[in-house]
């Protein structure tokens, strides 16, 4: 479960209700129009079904749902996988992979693994690995667009909202009394269409495409890791080539626990060099 959706929504809501209790309000009037919510949800969804393939729109449980799951890219262990099939290939040569590449679980690595055993030419390795990442951008792509634009059109909803209370306003123009209420009513939709499109819309599309980019640099390191492999590289710069995908921190925290602590001279060795 990714805690950092369920955060960023639970802060956003939470930080509104606040702000609406200290401005003397209170969270039951948000939902006291409720044909303003169903405007800006239904309006924002139906145009964005409009501008959608069929395909995509039955995967937008899917795309929500990926949202709130973790994928857990471990870089370093990759790193050493690679480093030590590196190691094997050099040694007793790339035949020698093959009952390893069945063991991966991965299943993009795995595939180039094995392609590199069944002696597939570098060209033709590198075009097949980076034609399954762009393809894999591309699926993603369907859900970022899908609530980048619905994130787009919510708050004009909202202003189309506005529009409709206003002219219920004007029809009562001769009952000042019910005017205070016909107003707020009116602006609420407004409101709601920049909330969803800000707290909901945007936000979902920016975690895909953060999910989607994380994955791609993944892949990418595992490209260049089965590369070195096939063309005979050191181990140790296979490591190094890989290393350069980590971030900063990560990079720098490896390099402290791989220097080996100073030894301690055992007592009385300078009083015997002496």
């Amino acid at each position: 479960m990714d805690i950092a959706t369920i955060l960023g929504l639970v802060a956003g809501l939470t930080t509104i209700v606040v702000v609406l209790i200290m401005d003397g309000g209170s969270p039951a009037e948000l939902f006291a129009h409720p044909s303003a919510i169903l405007l800006i949800i239904g309006g924002s969804l139906s145009a964005t079904i409009i501008t959608s393939p069929l395909k995509t729109v039955l995967k937008l449980p899917q795309f929500v749902a990926q949202t709130f799951i973790t994928h857990n890219f471990d870089l370093k262990a990759v790193i050493e996988l690679l480093t030590k099939l590196a190691d094997k290939a050099r040694r007793e040569g790339l035949l020698a992979l093959e009952d390893d590449s069945k063991k991966v679980k991965d299943k993009f690595l795995q595939k180039g693994l094995m392609m590199v055993v069944d002696g597939v030419e570098p060209d033709q390795v590198k075009e097949i690995l980076e034609t399954t990442i762009e393809q894999m951008r591309a699926r993603h792509k369907q859900g970022i667009g899908f609530f980048t634009a619905a994130g787009g059109f919510a708050p004009t909803f909202g202003i189309i909202g506005t529009v409709m209370g206003l002219i219920s306003v004007l029809k009562q123009l001769d009952n000042p009394s019910a005017l205070g209420e016909a107003i707020a009513a009116a602006f609420l939709a407004t409101l709601w269409g920049l909330l969803m499109s800000n707290l909901i819309y945007l936000p979902l599309a920016g975690k895909l495409k953060s999910k989607s980019e994380e994955e791609a640099r993944s892949r990418y390191m595992q490209l260049e890791g089965i590369l070195a492999i096939q063309a005979g590289e050191n181990p140790r710069i296979v490591r190094d080539k890989l290393s350069a995908f980590l971030p900063p921190a990560e990079l720098k925290a490896g390099a402290e626990a791989g220097k080996a602590p100073a030894k301690k001279a055992p007592a009385g060795a300078e009083k015997a060099k002496a």
